[in-house]
């Protein structure tokens, strides 16, 4: 053997010993680099509102460091180095959490060339879609975002590419399949039973209360945040009645309890108002859309704090389609639009606390925040709709200690909106400025200062 082949053997033998722990103390006696200080960033804006209280300061600065905010109030004391982006005549507001979307999917101008067109695709194929569909989302300024059903995993799939860096995208809280009996809204379409297998629990499909507390374990076993139930049917659904309870309360109650058992909240899909009833006597946690509420159920609601979704944004859309409807499908459209209005003005009324959500898929990704304005134009004042995406949605989603407000030690989810987002609620559709867990990801305002050069940039 000689000598050169003999030191590579050496060298090689003492990295493998390194790498099982040996060595250790060999590699300790090495000198230690010092790791570079993470980065601040400051913030500055005209106009700032915290998400707590709907206040609306001046000359308040947001510092960031990593991926969370150090300190929000006026002149700090900066490091060194610090970069400054000053975003002028804005409201810099918490980034917006959207607790009802289908990141998944997105529908067509054709009811048939729609949903369906996304069901054929194979998972691999739509979840490059999904990517695109996450991209637009927190490019609107949605930093947080609750997927609220999905086929094949592929929401799954995209919830863990985003948090592994592979894709850019909110953080996503998701379902998997929504739970639903045969027949129902969360159920696949009639497709013939011999060409198309009948789904069962993995898909969400249960039928009594141990099927169903099978399909909740199952969609927890493959990764779900929360479970998504359809306690009644749904609009644009082919089969079922708009209005009728699609599960016994034998069967919510061992959902919810089955969720609720493993720490995961609950949100039930219910236009009608007996469904609502039961799923809230069963303890879910929200009710989403809630078209045909009575003021009994909303005071319920409001009694046990159940949160009224009301994604206002699906209804709106729907009415602009309703004549590329199905006949059947336009009639329920039209029954749930003509409802909606006054429930959630009597929601106002009472009390009843509202998380913002959007059902984003039934109309263009990136359009969420329109969801504000369509709110405001039912007697919802701007501040209250802006509150119930930052402090609402996140109470909601159980992630008020990580975002939904601008404070200390939460995360960096910021978006700026040009001018005065109270005065001008629809400044919301046109962010300027989003970043997600201190990074940038969308800056189309004013340069940021660069501190060493002293000249702008990106």
């Amino acid at each position: 053997m000689n000598q050169t082949t003999s030191r590579v053997k050496r060298s090689a033998l003492a990295a493998l010993l390194v790498s099982f722990g040996y060595g250790a103390q060999a590699q300790a006696d090495q000198p230690v680099t010092a790791a570079a200080p993470t980065p601040v960033m400051v913030i500055k804006a005209q106009r700032v509102f915290d998400g707590m209280s709907g206040y609306l300061g001046t000359g308040i600065e947001v510092v960031v460091q990593g991926e969370r905010i150090v300190s929000v109030g006026t002149e700090a004391t900066l490091p060194a180095g610090a970069r400054i982006i000053d975003l002028g005549d804005v409201t810099l507001m918490p980034g917006f959490i959207d607790a009802h979307a289908h990141l998944t999917l997105e529908s067509r101008k054709n009811y048939y060339l729609g949903f369906y067109q996304d069901i054929f695709r194979f998972p691999p194929e739509q979840s490059h879609y999904a990517a695109g569909f996450a991209r637009k989302t927190l490019e609107a300024g949605f930093t947080t975002v609750r997927n609220v059903g999905a086929a094949d995993h592929v929401d799954v799939g995209l919830r863990n590419a985003i948090d592994a860096g592979i894709i850019v995208g909110p953080r996503i809280l998701t379902a998997g399949h929504a739970v639903g009996s045969t027949g129902s809204h969360c159920d696949s379409a009639p497709f013939p039973p011999d060409r198309v297998k009948a789904p069962g629990p993995l898909e969400g499909v249960c039928n009594g209360p141990d099927q169903c507390r099978e399909a909740v374990r199952q969609q927890l076993k493959y990764g779900a945040d929360v479970i998504k139930i359809c306690a009644s049917g749904g609009v644009l659904s082919p089969t079922d009645p708009v209005d009728v309870p699609q599960l016994t309360p034998a069967e919510l109650q061992a959902s919810v309890s089955e969720a609720h058992a493993w720490k995961r909240k609950v949100a039930a899909h219910a236009h009608g108002d007996t469904a609502a009833r039961l799923a809230i006597e069963a303890g879910v946690d929200s009710i989403e859309h809630g078209s045909f509420l009575t003021e009994e159920t909303l005071r319920l609601m409001k009694r046990k704090g159940t949160y009224l979704v009301p994604t206002r944004s699906a209804i709106h859309w729907v009415t602009r389609m309703i004549d590329t409807f199905p006949p059947k499908i336009a009639e329920k459209a039209r029954a749930a639009a003509a409802a909606h209005g006054d429930m959630f003005r009597t929601a106002l009324r009472i009390g009843v606390p509202i998380a913002f959500g959007t059902d984003a898929g039934v109309f263009p990704h990136g359009m969420n925040a329109m969801e504000f304005r369509l709110m405001t134009e039912l007697g919802m004042s701007p501040a209250d709709a802006l509150l119930t995406s930052a402090r609402g949605s996140a109470r909601l989603l159980g992630i008020e200690a990580d975002t939904g407000t601008l404070e200390a030690g939460k995360f960096a989810d910021l978006v700026a909106v040009p001018g005065d987002a109270i005065a001008n609620i629809e400044s919301t559709e046109h962010p300027l400025f989003v970043m997600q867990r201190g990074r940038v990801v969308l800056e189309r305002g004013p340069k940021a200062q660069d501190p060493a050069s002293g000249l702008h940039s990106r």
